[in-house]
């Protein structure tokens, strides 16, 4: 009856690792939670949409390229467009050089993004057919 409320909360588990020092040429597709502490020179995309994927970027990490996940906390550097379809986090030294787009965005004092917001709600906002036709 009180349980706290998860929805939106991105998931903890983390599937993969891409360890500081590792440089990736080329796109990845993961499915999961990822965590990259190193390199990744491609875009970087979560296998199935709509599923609990998280992506965490952490300080020294950098990606080149276009990134389109469930869920995003970052705190290393994003040289490209973000798509993230539920919620973004970004923290302290977060910079995103693109435009973003996202559901619910977390920004704390610090963190950057030079390109446009543009704020896309998720379809679990959006009024039912059934909803909008109500009279009062």
């Amino acid at each position: 009856m009180f349980g706290r409320k998860t929805e939106g909360k991105p998931p903890s588990k983390i599937d993969s690792l891409i360890g500081a020092g590792t440089v990736i040429e080329g796109n990845l597709r993961f499915a999961g939670g990822l965590r990259v502490d190193g390199e990744i020179k491609g875009n970087v995309e979560a296998a199935e949409s709509g599923s609990a994927s998280v992506l965490v970027v952490s300080e020294k990490a950098q990606i080149e390229g276009a990134v389109n996940v469930d869920h995003m906390i970052i705190s290393g550097t994003i040289v490209g467009p973000v798509k993230v379809l539920t919620s973004i986090e970004m923290h302290p030294k977060a910079r995103i050089i693109g435009d973003v787009e996202y559901d619910t965005i977390e920004m704390h004092q610090g963190a950057i993004i030079e390109g446009h917001l543009v704020h896309r709600p998720s379809r679990a906002a959006e009024p039912t057919k059934d909803e909008t036709d109500q009279t009062v």
